[in-house]
């Protein structure tokens, strides 16, 4: 073929071949901090605490009337983000869903093959979740949109069946639309978990039996002087702890069971519980902490009942997730809501 007669062909096939549109990046790059509350995110901001597959089901809330969504593992809340949903005319629906199908380059099929990356369908008809424009408003034609690098993250995450729950003020109970900041929810519908708090006298409770088996992961909050510990989304215990030193550390800190275990003169153990060897995970806003070993004077800082350690420690095992936090837990105390994360942090 002639050189002209090519260059003639290739325009043709210019010509005749729609443009496919680039892939724009939308909202930040990086996680914010992980004691950034949601109330203070900006438009296209997200954090990411971390995450582990292992660790428990996940489940998604979000809340039309906040344009935010949580992300929960194990019943902890461990990510949060901006969101943009259907603009008048095309409002995202209300409900609980689950996810029906994942494309990571997914392009609509209504909209000029618009670009809708790191899809999760929640409907046959086209609503999903997917990275997408963030205004600061609803402004899509049905889906959540999310930060690119959050829909990723949430994407590789996430599994097939995972709980969405959809809420808006006025059609769905308040905690769901304002979602408590470390109260537990059940992974399959979504709701908060209703656990009665402690009766007076009784320093603690195990109860093993209400979720066999699983991951177990752990909440301590200063403020409520309570240690959580959930398996599998369900909480399975709980204790009073005391603080003995008169300048605790402060902040949210999180902790992951590495293999062995810490020499007998830390803290108290036996040799039928010895005391497991944890490391810092290094959560946003504090990534220089990453692989540190959980320092001695913190260890020494909490008191729990010998009973309570005796019973929970058999089931701790490396890849059990401790996170420490100033923030409430239990709703009727009061204080600000901090976000919690609940396993590994994401790799780079």
């Amino acid at each position: 073929m002639r050189r002209s007669a090519r260059v003639w062909l290739g325009l043709l096939l210019c010509v005749a071949l729609p443009a496919v549109a680039a892939v724009p990046f939308w909202g930040a790059k990086q996680s914010s901090p992980i004691d950034t509350s949601p109330a203070t995110l900006k438009p296209g901001e997200w954090v990411w605490g971390g995450d582990d597959k292992n660790a428990g089901p996940m489940a998604v809330i979000v809340s039309l009337t906040e344009q935010r969504a949580y992300v929960y593992r194990n019943g902890i809340l461990m990510a949060w983000t901006t969101v943009s949903t259907g603009k008048a005319g095309h409002e995202t629906p209300t409900g609980v869903f689950t996810i029906l199908q994942k494309d990571r380059d997914h392009r609509s099929s209504l909209y000029n093959s618009a670009p809708m990356p790191y899809q999760q369908r929640l409907t046959w008809d086209g609503i999903a979740l997917h990275a997408g424009g963030l205004p600061g408003y609803p402004e899509s034609h049905g889906c959540v949109h999310l930060p690119s690098a959050f829909a990723e993250k949430l994407f590789g995450a996430s599994n097939m069946g995972m709980t969405v729950v959809v809420a808006e003020e006025g059609s769905a109970p308040v905690s769901l639309v304002h979602p408590g900041a470390l109260s537990p929810i059940d992974p399959t519908t979504g709701k908060d978990v209703d656990i009665p708090l402690l009766e007076d006298g009784r320093a603690w409770r195990w109860e093993p039996g209400r979720a066999p088996d699983g991951p177990l992961s752990i909440v301590l909050s200063r403020s409520d002087r309570i240690l959580f510990v959930y398996r599998n989304g369900t909480e399975v215990g709980r204790t009073r702890i005391t603080l003995n030193s008169p300048t605790p550390r402060t902040g949210t800190h999180a902790y992951i069971v590495a293999a062995g275990y810490v020499p007998p003169a830390i803290g108290t153990v036996t040799a039928q519980s010895p005391m497991p060897a944890w490391i810092t995970i290094g959560v946003p806003g504090r990534e220089d902490e990453a692989g540190a070993a959980l320092p001695t004077e913190e260890i020494n800082q909490v008191v729990i009942p010998d009973g309570f350690k005796a019973q929970v420690l058999p089931f701790v095992q490396p890849g059990t997730v401790l996170v420490a936090t100033d923030a409430s837990v239990v709703p009727q105390t009061t204080g600000a809501h901090v976000q919690v994360i609940d396993s590994d942090p994401p790799e780079k």
